[in-house]
């Protein structure tokens, strides 16, 4: 199954949401579209970085809970995954299940059709799962779910939950809360706050594959939209915002200059030092993850958490 829009109406939605956010104060960019061929695989390079210890802690706490998460979610008919990535932390938890499983569905979400093809070839060493592949937002693939196939996991893995401010979070679970029922399950992985150094060089990397990785971005407007951004004409910037919990990532115009994005209808004048947002990472505590769980609706029922690295999986139950 492959839910999505055509490439046309792809492009326009992409214009539309560039021309909205650079014209906003401050200009930002949305961090989904972060995620083309290419952006992808700077990603799978970033989680591979020394410095970028939260896929590491994640995959650790699935290998050695995975047991336990399993049995705390039995009995399960499908598992839902919002950003599978390259699959890997999914194939660990479920590779749980030994070689007896019962036949499980698994359902992949991600507007990343790389991510959506590494995940599925993964997966496929598994016996007993019908993989259905969703290249769709989040809310898109959501709603695209067969109302009979729980009762169900839903993961958000990978600190993607991290991504959205407070308020887009509250959303983005209340969105998922709303395509789950009685008995079904989320699991969110969530960074947890900890050392300022430790944070920022998670983002800032001394290779440089995070600003590239952002870089990347207007690399796409480029290519896609007609746009005439000079990456050299940008220094990768970032910050902890403290009051926020979250960490910032900003390229800052090194120079006066103007850009044109034709697509977007959009030309505009920089000055020197001016930011555009290109991220935001958010971290959270045990406590708020699962305060922010219960606003959405759902009731907490355990928590895992790697300590030396300041990593939690949160489980909860409709």
């Amino acid at each position: 199954m492959n839910a999505r829009t055509s490439p046309d109406a792809e492009v326009a939605a992409f214009a539309r949401d560039i021309r909205a956010s650079l014209s906003e104060s401050p200009r930002h960019l949305p961090s989904r579209y972060l995620y083309d061929t290419l952006g992808s695989a700077l990603f799978e390079a970033i989680c591979a970085l020394p410095w970028y210890r939260l896929t590491r802690a994640e995959s650790a706490l699935l290998e050695r809970h995975g047991p336990d998460i399993l049995a705390a979610c039995a009995p399960l008919r499908s598992v839902v995954e919002l950003g599978p990535g390259n699959g890997a932390k999914l194939a660990c938890l479920l590779g749980a299940r030994g070689d007896n499983g019962e036949p499980l569905d698994v359902h992949l979400i991600d507007v990343s059709a790389a991510a959506l093809d590494a995940a599925e070839a993964r997966l496929a060493a598994l016996p007993g799962l019908a993989v259905v592949r969703h290249e769709a937002s989040y809310d898109a693939g959501l709603a695209a779910l067969e109302s009979g196939s729980g009762p169900k996991l839903v993961l958000m893995l990978g600190s993607n939950i991290g991504n959205f401010d407070r308020p887009g979070a509250l959303t983005m679970l209340r969105s998922m809360r709303a395509a789950m029922r009685p008995g079904d399950r989320v699991l969110l992985g969530a960074d947890l706050i900890k050392d300022e150094r430790d944070m920022l060089l998670a983002y800032d990397d001394p290779l440089g594959v995070t600003a590239a990785f952002d870089r990347n971005l207007l690399l796409r407007i480029n290519r896609e939209l007609g746009g005439d951004f000079d990456l050299a004409g940008f220094d990768y910037r970032v910050r902890w915002n403290a009051d926020a919990a979250r960490v910032e990532a900003w390229l800052v115009s090194r120079r006066m200059q103007t850009v044109r994005i034709p697509a977007a209808g959009l030309e505009l004048a920089l000055g020197t030092g001016e930011p555009i947002w290109i991220e935001s990472a958010h971290k959270y505590t045990r406590e708020s993850v699962f305060a922010l769980l219960g606003q959405a609706g759902f009731v907490a029922q355990d928590c895992w958490e790697n300590r030396d690295d300041g990593f939690a999986l949160a489980l909860a139950r409709c």
